[in-house]
């Protein structure tokens, strides 16, 4: 990740400003506040406002005035409390903003998350940086054979380099098509004085989808957790889980007592349905049941054992 000396000079402005408050604060994000915390080669996550702490979820769920007399400790019990019973609305009470730059491929899947207030760096006013992403090596691999939307053998020697040229080869040449059509290059030069350039709105459209763009994303603390427990999942697309590890790591710094229950309950957890617990019921008093007699499904099964570390997954 690169940034320009524009970029550098405005965060050391905005870490370095001072504001009186008398709003809750929280240390441990504070120190990270508006640092652009590297995610792939050229993207990254940055923290650039909040609102609320712990305590607000605790006052919330009370609806009680300011921190009021409850230890920690109690505090602690009450938010594991809120989160073992899908309790929401507290947590709802608290938000973040982030500045992203991320492929415009990822920003595409994480869009889908409609649970945010987000402002995306305009390419109709803006001319998009000369930046790609290109995966490493050890991230390409072909389609895998059980599940359509994901990875599975990685690709080597011969086969990777070809995708790598391909990928580079196709970006760098779409960009420089995008700035013949605009007339203009992306340090402000121009192409050719005897030429019109072509609108930005236009021009933009023939841009690769790993092509990096930029956003502001607003969201709740609830909204929050359910776009990371869905991200940051080792079944998730590797590229966006990236940022969801990175957001985790900011996660933990704003609400420790909450991320603690949150990978606890929702990461560290696991859902069973009616007829899984009937099994495992059965299981556990030593009693045989077969997939047949189960009423699950293959997958169902399968699930539930992989989940539980049992050993009698269906093949």
């Amino acid at each position: 990740m690169k940034l320009s000396k524009e970029q550098i000079q405005e965060i050391k402005d905005q870490q370095t400003q001072k504001n009186t408050t008398k709003r809750v604060t929280v240390l441990e994000l504070e120190k990270v506040l508006y640092e652009a915390i590297p995610v792939l080669d050229h993207g990254f996550i940055r923290v650039v406002d909040y609102m609320g702490d712990d305590s607000s979820i605790v006052q919330s769920a009370r609806v009680s005035y300011g921190k009021g007399t409850k230890k920690v400790s109690t505090d602690a019990g009450l938010i594991k409390y809120l989160m073992r019973h899908w309790h929401s609305t507290p947590f709802e009470m608290c938000e973040i903003k982030y500045h992203v730059k991320l492929p415009i491929f990822i920003a595409r899947q994480w869009i889908r998350h409609r649970t945010a207030n987000v402002n995306e760096y305009s390419a109709r006013y803006s001319i998009l940086d000369k930046e790609f992403y290109l995966p490493q090596p050890n991230h390409l691999a072909a389609q895998s054979l059980s599940n359509r939307q994901g990875r599975g053998q990685v690709l080597e020697g011969d086969d990777a380099k070809k995708v790598l040229t391909l990928l580079k080869g196709d970006a760098e040449q779409t960009y420089r098509n995008y700035e013949t059509m605009l007339n203009e290059k992306y340090d402000g030069s121009i192409v050719d004085e005897n030429s019109v350039g072509l609108a930005r709105e236009l021009a933009r459209m023939n841009l690769t989808l790993n092509t990096y763009t930029q956003w502001y994303w607003k969201t709740d603390l609830l909204n929050l957790m359910n776009f990371l427990r869905l991200r940051a999942d080792h079944h998730a697309q590797y590229e966006i889980r990236a940022y969801a590890d990175t957001m985790l790591d900011t996660l933990k710094k704003w609400v420790p007592i909450t991320f603690e229950a949150f990978m606890d309950y929702r990461v560290g957890g696991t859902e069973v349905s009616a007829k899984g617990k009937i099994v495992l019921q059965k299981l556990i008093k030593g009693e045989n049941i077969s997939l047949e007699d189960s009423g699950l499904s293959k997958r169902e099964w399968n699930e539930l054992m992989t989940s539980f570390n049992l050993n009698d997954k269906i093949i």
